[in-house]
């Protein structure tokens, strides 16, 4: 596990680590997060990765600009992390079965 404080470190981290799963915060710092997530989806790499924000945020517009930037998942804080393990493990199973 590794942890970015700021977007710019974000996408440093995601080279040099090579993550599975990506939960960004949508308040960054620096390179806010929904451009962070484009970024990352414009990378070969970054097309397998499970995207999830973690934001304050919860209207349908909030999760409708999640998806638009490449989210796979909107969680809202304070985020169940029962839920958020399931959705990880989830991706982790269809993952697996498909490659």
């Amino acid at each position: 596990m590794r942890v970015a404080r700021d977007g710019q470190q974000a996408l440093a981290e995601l080279a040099a680590f090579k993550p599975h799963v990506v939960i960004l915060d949508i308040g960054l710092p620096v390179l806010e997060c929904y451009e962070v997530a484009r970024r990352i989806r414009l990378l070969a790499e970054g097309r397998g990765i499970l995207l999830i924000a973690l934001t304050g945020y919860g209207q349908l517009s909030d999760r409708q600009a999640a998806v638009d930037a490449g989210f796979d998942k909107h969680f809202v804080k304070p985020a169940d992390t029962t839920l958020m393990l399931a959705c990880i493990d989830a991706w982790r199973a269809r993952a697996g079965a498909s490659g």
